[in-house]
């Protein structure tokens, strides 16, 4: 029988804690390391629905990408909503660990998953810490295509969210060569310049600074912006793989189905559109 411990051990050989950033809270933020394991459910939030969702179906650890508790708190009351899912946790008896610049930064990472669900062949980190290892991913698709394809294909390869995919950029503009960042990847668009790429799929790209990039140069990157929840989402299969490829049979995975990504409605005004 495999135990929370082995579980957290498995992870961490994949996604080392000392790749993190400093200001980061990653770990096993509630569990006891001796208590037996047999089901596991990955997701990205941390929150009440997937909570939820692992009592269904009766799992005893789950394994997430955002941390609970980012910043220090000096206490988890129940009358709190974080504190609230720390009672209804141990409560339950699940563990909760949660992997998150750590796994950014791993090889795989979270980068390469949402890099093998548009469909590109990885060829280096874009901002590289000790190659292979380092945050996002430089790739290249197996042949061009134009812009408005290449959205559509990064719609149809991440799971569907309010939020859509947006994109900036000449829609016919030939995609070859992308780089992507899973979550929020705005500071990394001077990297994604200085590669050359063709495109560059990340979420929360801000107006102005999104603005001031395809107007710095005519070759910059064409920009895809997509959900930041739906960016990181492929990574959930690859976390579950590494403690597939642990323990086997003797731990079901599963990932999570519930949309945690916050925005819940879109609306386009109908009529007369500006110009």
């Amino acid at each position: 029988m495999s135990t929370v411990g082995r579980v957290v051990a498995a992870l961490e050989a994949a996604y080392p804690p000392e790749l993190a950033e400093s200001w980061d809270a990653i770990g096993l933020v509630c569990g006891d390391p001796i208590e037996d394991v047999r089901r596991v459910l990955f997701c990205v939030d941390p929150t009440e629905s997937t909570v939820d969702e692992a009592m269904e179906i009766g799992a005893q650890m789950i394994v997430a990408h955002h941390p609970l508790l980012l910043r220090g708190v000096h206490g988890v009351p129940a009358n709190t909503p974080k504190g609230s899912l720390v009672h209804k946790l141990i409560r339950a008896g699940i563990a909760l660990y949660c992997a998150h610049t750590n796994a950014d930064s791993a090889f795989p990472g979270v980068s390469d998953a949402l890099a093998q669900a548009i469909g590109l062949s990885v060829l280096a980190p874009l901002s590289p810490k000790e190659p292979p290892l380092g945050l996002g991913r430089i790739g290249e698709l197996p042949e061009p295509e134009p812009l408005e394809t290449f959205v559509q294909r990064v719609a149809d390869a991440l799971p569907e969210t309010a939020w859509g995919v947006r994109a900036a950029g000449d829609p016919q503009r030939p995609i070859r060569t992308v780089a992507v960042c899973g979550g929020s990847g705005d500071s990394l668009l001077a990297e994604a310049t200085a590669a050359g790429v063709d495109a560059y799929v990340t979420a929360d790209l801000r107006h102005h600074v999104s603005g001031e990039h395809i107007d710095s140069a005519p070759d910059a990157p064409a920009l895809v912006d997509v959900s930041h929840w739906a960016s990181e989402w492929p990574w959930c299969d690859q976390a579950a793989g590494v403690v597939r490829a642990a323990f086997g049979g003797n731990v079901e995975t599963h990932t999570s189905i519930r949309r945690t990504d916050p925005w819940t409605l879109r609306a386009a005004r109908t009529g007369r559109t500006a110009r």
